[in-house]
């Protein structure tokens, strides 16, 4: 297929709101493409040449992209940012100079001759690179039609965005073969375990979805990771899953850890797919010393520690270990411990599902213990297998008083759900200074100027919501305006600049009432803790409207949720968009409220 022609679906694409409609757009592109233009359309979708856990990138920031395009097509570098100031869209600017300007012997390029142009662009590094970098670039802006330039640009930019996740991408392979979204739950199972959407588009174009029902863990590719569910009593518990593994609630970084011993390679990945490999080299160094599988993925939580008294760090202290400079000085004062807690592939074999007590044996099998645990970086994390509601609560207990979370339950014969939230782990966190057992995930929307002493921050109030996970939109629950250290809020700022959108999202549901000055494109989740869930007519999660009999939505039945004295405790980089709390789990937390005020 011709660039030109997957331009034209893209502008389609980006004029509707409808997920829907949006699935049929790309349902019928993927039905012209074949195997290998499917799998770099993909990619092309996200804004990349490669997988998101890949560290492909293109390195042009926007001046260096406008001082390209001026050469590209001759004119003054300013008369071009004269032009963008007006028009803010880079993308529509090019556009608009490519009409006017008739230089040009245009080229029909295919959609693999610029993929392969682009990911040549974001391969170039070293001396001259910026140099080879500008001149591929140019060279596609002067061959490629005026509308291609609009989203040619716009992918070195990051800024194609174009209001649907990889989720709406699975929904439209399933319409591609079958028509309708039934094969949905094959798909999605297999993209779980290898989250490459150009892998599975490939696969299934070639194999059909025959060719899905095999796919197994592949070493250096990260599995989406499992989540728990919330349950706050032992009794609930042993109700649920019965006899279980208990394991204590770690304060850390999540990590899933891939090693070849054959090559001596470690990668390192983080909750939502980044390899972070070069943050943590001592941990690097443990996993090469102390396991002896041959090649391995496994899960654990990375821990700061005090060399010198051997106590476990808090979360605060521990999180400075998160960063791109002076890593190796920071390694030496804040050490780290990995607590391994769950054994995915090892040695050619899938473990994902095999039941726990199972995987925990192959686990335990892989790591060498010296025995004196403070020369060991790798540690199993300890658990019991408890079988009555009281010695959960005291193992909770336990766990507490040592300032942790809380505690695991691990079904044994439960199998690891990857990607999804299921009863086979159940995390037990409570907080006694607040009707809600647990914070809550949010996903930053939006915000308003400061005012008074937040002049100086440029942000005085951010909306945050929640993810309905059915038609994958983020609903408002609050809109915070106080609980943020100065520290925090210019923190906030800075995150947001980097994220900042013309227009509101198309997934995001606000009451006009809740309207911000700024709107942020949905990447940045924080932790929240709140005393009380409350219901309100502003927000939208969970509220409901009343039908007329034309089918038309009138007044508001139930007012939505929204939080009570909210506050803000931690940033969440190792989460994605959708690993928001769901409206699922707020309503369920909204529940538990309920029956614990009485």
């Amino acid at each position: 297929m011709k660039f030109k022609e997957l331009a034209h679906f893209i502008e389609q694409i980006e004029k509707t709101k409808s997920r829907l409609t949006i699935t049929h757009f790309l349902s019928n592109l993927y039905k012209k493409l074949n195997a290998e233009e499917i799998k770099k359309t993909s990619y092309l979708l996200q804004g990349r040449v490669a997988p998101l856990f890949e560290k492909v990138e293109f390195s042009m920031a926007e001046k260096l992209i406008i001082k390209t395009v001026a050469s590209a097509l001759s004119i003054e570098k300013k008369l071009f940012e004269t032009k963008y100031k007006k028009i803010g869209d880079l993308g529509l600017t090019v556009e608009f100079f490519k009409n006017e300007i008739k230089l040009f012997d245009e080229k029909d390029l295919s959609i693999s001759e610029v993929f392969d142009s682009l990911l040549a662009l974001a391969k170039a590094n070293g001396i001259g690179s910026q140099e080879k970098k500008i001149q591929i670039l140019a060279g596609l802006i002067r061959q490629l039609d005026p509308l291609s330039t609009h989203y040619l640009v716009r992918i070195p930019t990051g800024v194609l965005r174009l209001g649907f996740s990889d989720m709406t991408v699975l929904d439209a392979f399933s319409w591609m073969i079958k028509g309708d979204k039934s094969l949905r739950p094959i798909i999605e199972k297999a993209y779980h375990v290898r989250p490459d959407i150009g892998f599975i588009g490939k696969t299934l174009k070639e194999k059909g979805i025959e060719g899905l029902r095999s796919i197994r863990p592949k070493v250096f590719t990260p599995i989406i990771m499992m989540r728990a569910e919330r349950l706050s009593s032992g009794e609930e518990i042993i109700e649920k899953i019965g006899t279980c593994a208990i394991q204590q609630k770690f304060d850390g970084f999540r990590l899933q850890i891939h090693y070849v011993k054959k090559h001596n390679e470690v990668r390192l990945y983080s909750r939502n797919l980044e390899e972070v490999s070069e943050m943590y080299p001592d941990l690097i160094e443990g996993v090469k010393k102390e396991i002896t599988a041959d090649e391995i993925i496994f899960e654990g939580e990375a821990i700061g520690f005090d060399p010198t008294t051997g106590n476990f760090l808090p979360f605060q202290e521990t999180v400075q270990r998160k960063r791109k400079y002076d890593i190796t000085e920071k390694a030496k004062e804040i050490p780290l411990k990995l607590f391994a807690f769950e054994l995915l592939f090892r040695n050619d074999i899938d473990y994902i599902d095999i039941p726990y007590n199972e995987r925990r044996i192959a686990l335990e099998e892989s790591i060498i213990e010296t025995g004196k645990k403070v020369e060991n970086t790798i540690l199993i994390a300890p658990e019991k297998y408890i079988g009555n509601e009281k010695d959960i609560e005291i193992e909770f207990q336990d766990a507490i008083s040592k300032g942790l979370e809380g505690i695991v339950a691990k079904k044994l014969n439960g199998i690891y759900q990857s990607g999804a939230r299921g009863w086979n782990w159940i995390k037990f966190k409570r907080s006694y200074s607040s009707k809600i057992e647990d914070t809550i995930d949010c996903l930053v929307m939006g915000y308003d100027y400061g005012k008074g002493k937040r002049t100086s921050f440029g942000i005085g109030a951010f909306l945050v919501g929640i993810f309905e996970e059915k038609k994958e939109l983020f609903l408002t629950i609050a809109k915070i305006g106080t609980g943020l250290t100065d520290e925090e809020w210019r923190q906030l700022k800075v995150k947001s600049e980097k994220l900042k959108t013309t227009n509101k999202p198309n997934n995001y549901i606000v009451d006009k009432a809740m309207d911000c000055d700024v709107w942020i494109h949905p990447s940045m989740v924080v932790e929240i803790r709140a005393d009380e869930i409350s219901r309100s007519p502003v927000h939208t999660a969970g509220r409901t409207m009343k039908e007329s009999k034309s089918g038309k939505a009138q007044e508001l039945d139930i007012p939505g949720f929204a939080l009570r004295f909210p506050r803000l405790e931690r940033f969440r980089d190792d989460k994605k968009p959708n690993d928001a709390t769901s409206l699922n789990e707020l309503e369920t937390m909204f529940e538990k409220q309920g029956k614990k005020s009485h």
